[in-house]
């Protein structure tokens, strides 16, 4: 008999199953209680509709304002619906974990490292993965939220609502009187108006973006290391573990002017002046909650003479220590955390502290509070440190005096600009050498390796470039005086050539953003490029081994931890060449690129560029990291978190755990798995059939893209136009103004197709590629697919997901958007593809599958929009 994990309480035995059909009732009964609360709302708001909502009765075609109520009355319906979903998510896991064991709760550290430890890794390889982890989501304030801060408060009341009548202990009064606040709430929701009235400002995105910090996020990132601590010590046991601050946050918010005129430098600074803010306060209410809790009296311990010092030390500089004492006589670490507050309080009031009692940066307020966890533990209060220092002391680490590491984002069309500007004023004039000429390449180079004096000064710049010389002047100067981490990283969108790369450094050594005073040997600030569209994918790995034989740059990305980062993009690619060709192309150049890395001997990691949908590249978490090539994220992992994703995975204390948990987990165990795992492993014969799917597919989606009509077919029958007007994001739908299917964002392409209900970017291609295989192989071909489904990872995803947007599709409702393009034509021939190939796709992917009906094989979500194609 095997040996009983200690991690398995008592209880094992129930199936996974079980425990998925008492979460399927226990969301029908959720929803059925939130159904009756909302449809009694509904009896006092508007009468005249709940008929309608219950499905008794139609919408009479005249009455136009009953038809904006209902529909009204619907999108909250869904998101009371989302809110159901996610507390039985929740319950759920829960009950998993206490029955079977949570190495059986999928995701969680505990699940993924009995693995590890299953397949021989040891404590030493993980401990050499924590050293070099590094988790990062960064949060993005792209137009697919359309919910204001007032409303996702409202969600979070509900779902706590909904928790705390999960317990039986109450009473009949005690719960009625929960009911009573639960139906309030969704009183509220109904009066208060969802959409804003208003388009937000970048200041109002900020804010939404640190509601989720000051919500829920700073506490969760200990709680995570805690989680991961524990798991570590049962399935190593004897051995310590040092556990880094690996998980951080990264943010766009304020800093992504790639295409939005309104991201000016003012309100960068202003965006970093309150993000650090926003922590500081944190950190103040953390340090009075800890001087409650740090009530020890000297005469009851054997004082620590290392902390004794150190008080000593801080109580004099304090200039006011015989105060303090006197305050808390005998309590020596409550007299600590007053000169922490003290000096907190003070870095708070002002960035310039050089001359008061007051932190400097954020490592000096790490080693007080080490210090202060080191002095409880001498003093044999180890307990009182670890529940009441520790998780302090991690969360300074992980989001320091900036709460996220704000990213820059700005397209190769103005830093080229910028730089052409310069070049003219460095030379007296004249028209700079054309930006894709060796000439160009040349200069930059050549400018890269002269020493400067001095820094040059440009005065006769035009509107644009003198702003992007401004922002590279604000990095030099706010990275001093903020934090040394206040920035995160340059991102260059659209990056074609090493030339727009090297240009970039050109502009960070003419701002004084780099090591050494002559600025030719290190820069301080990482740059990203982004490869986006399917031919930057291609050319990413011969652009990046060009890179990194530069030695300026191997000189910097050493300095800067020895880890090069690449942005993929997801959204653009998709757009580009269609949902197959997207992934198969973003997993080649991965692969790729982790080679130029190795070759190179300076790792590259990857910033993944999600956005929430399919199409986006928003798989669910676990799969997406799951198949990525083998070797390819090395501990490493960035990606966007863009829009309603964020408020779905972060909203919620409990999910947001949970979701931080999956990541960093996913991470770990790619890192240790991946090239042991047989779905993984490079196979000529499988890469061969994805390259001449990917061709295939490639091919019926141009020919849809390039249709002559689609632009106009598509402005018409989606509400794309709509979308852009709409107050959801102060970003413009279109980077240039132009009105063109290229000029267009990925945003609201993938948003209007989702909406029209034909979801077109998430599957299109697919059937005509899997057809058109199977035709040319036979029998050999087919076989050789439903091979690849069992075996091949990258491939089962990309048919999976396809599969379940497939199932999305209603060609009822999308003839009916289809119904507002006046030219028949257009209308008849973009709808005859369309749908030709969405029931050639349907037919393909379950010839391949093997399956009778679409999503069948995906229970939890077929019962999720099961519960939405109710209604409608």
């Amino acid at each position: 008999m095997s040996k009983k994990s200690n991690l398995n309480p008592p209880g094992a035995g129930v199936s996974t199953g079980d425990y998925d059909a008492e979460a399927a009732a226990y969301a029908r009964e959720l929803g059925d209680l939130l159904f009756r609360e909302f449809c009694e709302v509904l009896s006092v708001r508007q009468p005249d509709i709940v008929p309608v909502i219950r499905g008794e009765a139609g919408v009479p075609d005249n009455r136009h304002d009953l038809q904006l109520s209902v529909l009204e009355a619907w999108g909250i319906w869904f998101q009371l619906l989302n809110i159901v979903e996610e507390n039985t998510a929740m319950r759920r896991r829960r009950h998993m974990e206490k029955g079977l064991g949570v190495e059986h709760v999928t995701g969680t550290f505990a699940n993924v490292f009995t693995r590890i430890k299953e397949a021989g890794i040891d404590a030493e390889n993980v401990q050499a993965l924590l050293k070099h982890a590094y988790v990062s989501p960064t949060l993005t304030a792209h137009p697919t939220e359309a919910k204001r801060v007032t409303v996702l408060e409202i969600h979070r009341r509900i779902y706590i609502l909904l928790y705390r009548l999960e317990a039986e202990r109450w009473t009949r009064r005690e719960r009625q009187r929960f009911m009573d606040q639960l139906r309030n709430e969704i009183d509220l929701l109904w009066l208060t108006g969802e959409l804003r009235l208003e388009k937000p400002s970048v200041a109002m995105e900020v804010a939404w973006g640190l509601h989720f910090f000051e919500q829920s996020l700073f506490e969760r990132v200990p709680e995570v290391l805690e989680r991961l601590q524990w798991v570590l010590q049962r399935i190593y046991p004897g051995v310590e573990f040092s556990i880094p601050p690996f998980f951080q946050f990264g943010s766009w918010i304020g800093g992504d002017r790639d295409g939005n005129p309104f991201v000016t430098n003012d309100v960068t600074r202003a965006t970093l002046l309150r993000n650090r803010e926003a922590v500081l306060k944190h950190y103040q209410r953390r340090l009075t909650d800890l001087l409650h809790n740090v009530s020890v009296s000297r005469h009851a311990i054997s004082e620590p003479e290392n902390f004794r010092k150190q008080l000593d030390k801080l109580l004099k500089e304090s200039g006011d220590g015989e105060t303090i004492s006197k305050r808390n006589p005998g309590e020596i670490f409550r007299q600590y955390t007053v000169c922490l507050i003290t000096k907190l309080d003070a870095a708070a009031r002002s960035s310039e502290t050089q001359n008061l009692f007051a932190y400097h940066n954020a490592d000096e307020f790490i080693q007080d509070l080490r210090v202060m966890e080191r002095g409880l533990t001498d003093a044999r209060c180890d307990q009182l440190a670890r529940f009441h220092v520790t998780p302090l002391r991690q969360e300074a680490e992980a989001f320091r005096f900036r709460t996220v590491k704000l990213d820059l984002r700005e397209n190769t069309t103005v830093t080229t600009h910028t730089l052409q500007c310069l070049w003219q004023e460095l030379n007296g004039g004249g028209e700079a050498p054309a930006a894709d000429s060796e000439d160009w390449e040349n200069w930059i180079r050549e400018e890269l390796a002269r020493p400067l004096e001095e820094l040059p000064q440009f005065e006769q710049l035009d509107e644009q470039a003198a702003s992007t010389v401004g922002l590279f002047q604000l990095i030099a100067e706010l990275s001093r005086k903020l934090d040394r981490e206040a920035f995160g990283y340059f991102i260059l969108s659209m990056t074609q050539s090493a030339a727009d790369i090297l240009g970039v450094y050109l502009l960070a050594k003419y701002t004084g953003n780099f090591f050494d005073r002559e600025c030719v040997e290190r820069c301080t600030l990482p740059i990203v490029p982004l490869f986006e569209t399917i031919d930057d994918l291609r050319n990413a790995p011969a652009i990046m081994q060009a890179i990194l034989d530069v030695p300026l740059v191997r000189r910097s990305v050493k300095q800067q931890g020895g880890v090069q980062e690449v942005m993929i993009g997801y959204s653009d690619s998709n757009k580009d060449g269609g949902f197959f060709t997207s992934n198969w192309e973003l997993s080649k150049a991965q692969a790729a690129l982790t080679k130029v890395g190795q070759k190179a001997k300076l790792p590259i990691s990857f910033f993944h560029g999600r956005g929430g949908s399919v199409s986006r590249g928003g798989i669910p978490t676990g799969l997406a990291i799951a198949a990525q090539p083998a070797g390819s994220i090395g501990g490493r992992m960035r990606l966007t978190e863009q829009g309603e994703v964020v408020s779905s995975k972060y909203a919620n204390q409990g999910t947001a755990e949970y979701e931080m948990e999956m990541l960093a987990a996913g991470v770990f165990a790619h890192t240790l798995l991946s090239e042991r795992e047989d779905a993984l492993k490079p196979n000529p014969e499988f890469s061969e059939a994805m390259e001449a799917l990917s061709m295939l597919s490639y091919t019926a989606y141009r020919q849809l893209a390039e249709t002559d009509g689609l632009v106009d077919y598509y402005s018409a029958a989606s509400p794309v136009e709509e979308l852009a007007k709409m107050n959801i994001g102060s970003r413009p739908a279109r980077r240039f103004g132009a009105k063109t299917l290229d000029d267009l964002r990925a945003i609201p392409w993938v948003f209007a197709w989702t909406q029209n209900r034909q979801n077109v970017p998430a599957w299109y291609g697919m059937g005509t590629a899997l057809q058109s295989f199977i035709k040319v192989r036979g029998e050999a071909g087919e076989e050789l697919l439903r091979k690849m489904f069992k075996e091949s990872r990258i491939f089962r995803l990309v048919m999976d997901e396809a599969e379940k947007s497939l199932a999305m599709v209603s060609l009822h409702v999308g003839r009916a958007y289809a119904g507002l393009v006046k030219d028949k034509k257009i209308r008849e021939k973009i709808l005859e593809l369309i749908e030709a190939e969405y029931h050639l796709s349907m037919k393909m992917v379950l010839q391949v599958t093997g399956e009778e009906q679409l999503a069948a094989r995906f229970r939890r979500f077929s019962r999720k929009l099961n519960r939405r194609g109710e209604i409608l």
